[in-house]
């Protein structure tokens, strides 16, 4: 079942977060992970809009994910996101494509 990644982020130090950036699609793009969307400014339609970039990043399945999130590679930037930038994020599992 594919799953997304959704991160909203408020940036503290881009010099910082700029060193996760750098090497973060490469990381990800190793364990079926693809940006579908990046954004600086989104709509705001409803609610209350604390931070400065939304992300969303598709995997192909939730074993994936975690063998991203959890890896060396990932675990040896993340440092760099977590210092660079506030970050609320969530996993959404996606609708079963039989249903």
């Amino acid at each position: 079942m594919t799953v997304y990644f959704s991160a909203q982020i408020r940036m503290t130090d881009p010099g910082i977060y700029d060193r996760y950036i750098e090497q973060a699609g490469q990381v990800f793009k190793q364990y079926n992970g693809r940006y579908l969307s990046v954004d600086n400014s989104p709509l705001l339609l409803e609610g209350e809009w604390d931070y400065t970039r939304s992300v969303l990043i598709r995997f192909d399945s939730e074993t994936d994910f975690k063998q991203w999130y959890h890896s060396k590679a990932y675990q040896d930037i993340l440092k760099f996101r977590l210092k660079g930038a506030v970050c609320d994020s969530i996993l959404i599992k996606g609708l079963d494509e039989t249903e």
